[in-house]
């Protein structure tokens, strides 16, 4: 079993625990550091970890933990690209569709051409962003024969963008076409409907992009880290998962700031445009910072999946009750 999922199996076994581990992890400064300390964080952690629980006993290797936490793929021990990291999923996400609120607000402005496109372009880069960073994070251990995982993957992917990128620019383009004048329309579209729909389409490209885990299956391993087999119920298990925890982040992010704008707007708090527009923004970036480790919490990163559960196979082959896999990110 890798590091990182041992280090996850014994200290993030709460909620709570894997809140406060995450908040640690997500550190922008780790993006900072380079391969050759990752590599030496990895090889720390190689020599040190003996026990369960050693590692939480020592500073520097808590430190080289966070480093390979935030850093490495754990199915394959490769260094993940800095931008794919989960420290630097803060800022991308975010300032996609931060960019996309003026564009909101004035779109009787803008030709409707230019807004269409415009708003296409911004939901285009987020699930871009947010596809690329799940293939890089998910489960790197789906077995199949005949063609190759991720290529596979790069064509669902591209599929997956381009139709969440419609479906996503699609009410608000129409509103501006056909419901410019209609109060209702534009309460439903521009405050009520945006959140929800970047969430649901989250979980779609989610599920998308790592369908060849539940079709083909992943590794599962008892608690010595031992392979027990290849399960597509623990694939189904880990999309799923997963699929859930990135809709909790994206349609509450950009779901609660539309709700609390509605009341700064009614209690004239903010009197200006401009005044509005960085109220927003600061609500947007602080409920991503909360949200973010909050989101990744929500289950745990080493899965459990109990031998009951599990194919006939599976579960005839090994004695141990529960069985763990890696449910990436």
């Amino acid at each position: 079993m890798d590091a990182n999922l041992q280090f996850w199996r014994t200290e993030g076994q709460s909620f709570f625990q894997r809140f406060l581990l995450w908040v640690d992890a997500l550190d922008p400064l780790l993006l900072l550091k380079s391969s050759d300390e990752i590599r030496s964080s990895r090889l720390l952690l190689q020599n040190s970890l003996k026990t369960p629980s050693e590692p939480i006993q020592n500073d520097q290797t808590r430190q080289a933990f966070l480093l390979s936490l935030s850093s490495v793929q754990p199915d394959t021990g490769h260094i993940t690209p800095v931008m794919c990291r989960p420290p630097a999923k803060f800022f991308l996400p975010g300032n996609c569709l931060s960019l996309s609120l003026p564009i909101h607000k004035s779109s009787s402005l803008h030709p409707k051409f230019m807004f269409a496109y415009a708003l296409w372009f911004l939901q285009f880069a987020f699930h871009t962003y947010t596809t690329v960073f799940t293939l890089l994070n998910g489960n790197h251990t789906a077995k199949a024969e005949g063609y190759s995982i991720s290529e596979k993957q790069i064509y669902l992917g591209l599929g997956a963008i381009s139709y969440a990128s419609f479906i996503g620019a699609f009410p608000l383009v129409f509103m501006n076409h056909y419901m410019s004048k209609n109060p209702l329309g534009q309460l439903v579209v521009k405050k009520l409907l945006h959140g929800p729909l970047l969430g649901l389409m989250s979980t779609f490209t989610v599920a998308v992009v790592r369908s060849p885990e539940f079709e083909n299956g992943i590794e599962v391993m008892d608690r010595n880290g031992n392979v027990v087999g290849v399960s597509k119920k623990a694939g189904e298990k880990a999309v799923k998962e997963t699929a859930l925890s990135r809709a909790a982040l994206f349609g509450t992010t950009f779901f609660l700031p539309t709700v609390l704008m509605s009341f700064v707007e009614r209690t004239k708090l903010a009197k200006t445009p401009r005044a509005l527009s960085s109220v927003r923004m600061l609500l947007i970036t602080s409920l991503l910072a909360g949200m973010l480790p909050a989101s990744l919490s929500l289950y745990p990163q080493c899965g459990q999946i109990k031998r009951a559960d599990l194919e006939p196979e599976i579960a005839s082959s090994t004695e141990a009750e529960e069985l763990f896999y890696n449910r990436g990110i």
